[in-house]
């Protein structure tokens, strides 16, 4: 069977890469709004996305309102990893914990977060309070679910292994079951950051003054889908580079762990 040459293996190589087919979208996209077939109202082509982009980052609008939502998320972050990581060291790390606090917050999961957007109208107003409490209420459980679990898994042995040698409770808590619960917690993390992003478009519909979700809002009262693809893909680095960020972190943090994968 003939073999085929390396000019051809090269170019079957070229058309096969994982880009291809964004760029052919792009294209697609791009033809489209050319020709009259996507009307402008309807979205921007991504030409005119690159110039607002560009346009917005020099005049400082994006950059300003993308530091408010970036603030909401932090804060609201903080305030949510704070409150799940502890209830899950004091349900996962003892039976009366486990007994009092469990209960609550596998009830309080199945209520969706965004349900209790005009709950958290009606009790905190429509300025910044709502916004920040939803993103920490959201944040909560996926890391309290996975520490709790990350916990409650650690190997039986290794904690009788380390009491055989003399340690004591404290001290199997901290050389022990949290090293073992490590990588759950940082799988709640990335997905509590994953939640907040998620949450943050949902809350700066509320009557934002400022934030990504005010030019969402303003572009859609003025039809600018430019703007709105804009923030879109603003939404989308955020939730990329949060991934990265916690990637990076467990790769420093777990860099003990033998890995399946090489290279």
């Amino acid at each position: 069977m003939p073999q085929p040459n390396p000019l051809h293996r090269r170019i079957t190589a070229f058309f096969s890469g994982h880009w291809v087919s964004p760029l052919v979208f792009l294209i697609l996209w791009e033809a489209g709004s050319r020709l009259g077939l996507i009307p402008k109202s309807t979205l921007a082509a991504p030409s005119a996305v690159i110039g607002t982009l560009l346009d917005m980052l020099a005049s400082g609008e994006l950059p300003d309102n993308l530091w408010v939502s970036f603030l909401r998320v932090v804060v609201g972050l903080v305030i949510g990893l704070s409150i799940g990581i502890a209830l899950a060291l004091a349900a996962g790390l003892s039976r009366q914990g486990e007994a009092a606090i469990d209960p609550i917050m596998q009830i309080k999961r199945t209520i969706p977060t965004l349900a209790l957007t005009p709950l958290f109208i009606v009790w905190f107003g429509i300025g910044e309070t709502p916004k920040v409490a939803l993103i920490a209420f959201a944040s909560i459980f996926p890391v309290y679910l996975n520490l709790y679990s990350g916990i409650r898994g650690v190997d039986v042995r290794l904690i009788e292994g380390a009491r055989s040698f003399g340690l004591s409770r404290a001290e199997v808590i901290w050389h022990v079951i949290l090293p073992g619960a490590l990588p759950s917690l940082l799988v709640g993390l990335r997905y509590s950051l994953s939640v907040s992003i998620l949450v943050l478009v949902v809350a700066e519909q509320i009557n934002a003054s400022a934030g990504l979700g005010y030019l969402v809002n303003n572009a859609r009262d003025f039809m600018r889908t430019d703007i709105i693809v804009v923030c879109l893909l603003v939404y989308a680095a955020l939730g990329l580079g949060a991934d990265g960020l916690v990637r990076l972190i467990e790769r420093r943090a777990l860099a003990w762990r033998p890995q399946l994968a090489k290279g």
